[in-house]
């Protein structure tokens, strides 16, 4: 069990078979027929808990007057692991449809996503454009990229010739490379500590609690989903989300998705809200949550004051 995750808050349990067979792993908070969902989707090597300290926060606002549902990315957590060729951003965003259907089957919801779950929500929201506006209707990218993640920031080492052989020796002998990763693990605070956060004070239990799930991911996982990120081109869809409520969060601090790729999703985005978490890192979700938390309020809060208003109009 991870820092600050007690046995009364682990939420309802479920699983949802993905369209390939993948089991993941679900939980959702807060009361089943709760007139709003929002969906939140973690980051890359994280894991449905990065989210804890946020949506406490959050459930003290909301009440039951919001559900929350979180899952595992596959390959993550508690979902099954899948074909290293799935481990791919466009799965990833059939995924979070697949997720949809099953949990979220009706009514109007929310989608919040954390870096490689920021990329998620903007595939699903290319490959389901029937449903931005009758179903989604806000989107919180947190920390995140549209493309371009190999120009600048810790994201330009993908570009490196090392990391396509890193990727090559996981495909060649991923049992071996799983073993290596063990002894990586002593190595993964310090990583976590320079990538993930900004130049404030950070909570030593933050820094357990994110060093935990990075060192419980499958080094097959980390490496199959680096070619991902360096192919990935969001750009254009973005036009689809321009009608609907969004949040645009970075921290200022962010090495891996620097503040200059919130502001070119912005920029496609005119409605959205940008936010610049000052002294903050990577893993704003962790370090800040109560700031994130205020940013994911405001934004539920204008979705559903423009979805009432679009109801109202289409009558």
């Amino acid at each position: 069990m991870y820092p600050s995750e007690q046995s009364h808050q682990v939420g309802r349990r479920s699983s949802v078979a993905a369209c390939d067979g993948t089991t993941l792993a679900v939980r959702e908070f807060g009361h089943p027929n709760a007139p709003l969902t929002v969906v939140f989707v973690h980051g890359h090597c994280l894991r449905m808990q990065s989210w804890t300290d946020l949506r406490q926060q959050l459930e003290q606002t909301w009440g039951e007057d919001v559900r929350i549902v979180m899952y595992d990315h596959r390959g993550h957590g508690e979902s099954s692991a899948a074909s290293p060729e799935s481990y791919t951003i466009d799965r990833l965003g059939e995924d979070l449809a697949d997720v949809i259907r099953a949990v979220v089957p009706s009514g109007p919801f929310v989608v919040i996503g954390h870096s490689m779950g920021g990329m998620t929500a903007l595939s699903y929201a290319r490959h389901n454009p029937d449903a931005i506006g009758s179903r989604l209707i806000g989107v919180g990218l947190i920390a995140t990229s549209a493309g371009g993640i190999t120009d600048d920031g810790l994201g330009h080492c993908l570009a490196h010739p090392a990391v396509s052989a890193f990727r090559a020796a996981v495909r060649r002998a991923p049992r071996l490379m799983s073993g290596a990763k063990k002894l990586s693990r002593g190595v993964c605070a310090p990583i976590v500590r320079t990538a993930g956060y900004g130049s404030r004070r950070v909570s030593p239990r933050v820094i357990t609690l994110a060093t935990a799930m990075l060192g419980d991911t499958s080094i097959v996982t980390m490496a199959a989903f680096l070619e991902a990120f360096r192919g990935l081109d969001e750009i254009a869809g973005l036009a689809v989300l321009a009608s609907i409520p969004a949040l645009v969060l970075c921290g200022s601090d962010d090495l891996m998705t620097p503040m200059r790729h919130s502001e070119t999703i912005a920029a496609h985005l005119p409605e959205a809200r940008l936010v610049r978490v000052a002294q903050a890192g990577h893993m704003v979700i962790l370090e800040r949550a109560t700031e994130v938390a205020e940013a994911v309020v405001e934004l539920a809060a204008a979705a559903r004051a423009a979805h009432v208003r679009d109801l109202a109009l289409a009558r």
